[in-house]
């Protein structure tokens, strides 16, 4: 379960942050996750208040973002919505689909004190 490693490095990520913007509390946590990404986000649910144990984000709320696969198909030039990879072009069944969105996973916001 690589969510587990992502989530970790969430963590880290929180806590060079607290440093630099001088907060000692997350409140909530809100991470976007791209259909496409591979990650699970019922498996970064999961894992969250694992992961954030005995850290400035132990009583944070985790509010997940879905993201949904996009991409522009580079036969017909339009933008189509993917939901999985390397699937053809909606529109016209050609494989030259190029992902514009999708793949990624990020922190979106965080509420500190």
């Amino acid at each position: 379960m690589h969510e587990l490693s992502l989530l970790e490095s969430v963590r880290e990520i929180l806590e060079q942050q607290a440093v630099q913007q001088n907060f000692v509390t997350v409140t909530s946590v809100t991470l976007e996750i791209g259909k496409l990404s591979s990650v699970e986000p019922e498996a970064i649910r999961f894992g969250f208040d694992i992961v954030m144990q005995n850290s400035l984000a132990e009583h944070a709320e985790l509010i997940i973002e879905h993201v949904p696969g996009l991409g522009l198909c580079l036969d017909c030039q339009q933008e189509v919505e993917i939901s999985a990879l390397y699937e053809p072009c909606p529109l016209c069944n050609n494989f030259s689909v190029k992902l514009t969105q999708g793949t990624e996973m990020k922190i979106k916001e965080l509420n500190v004190r």
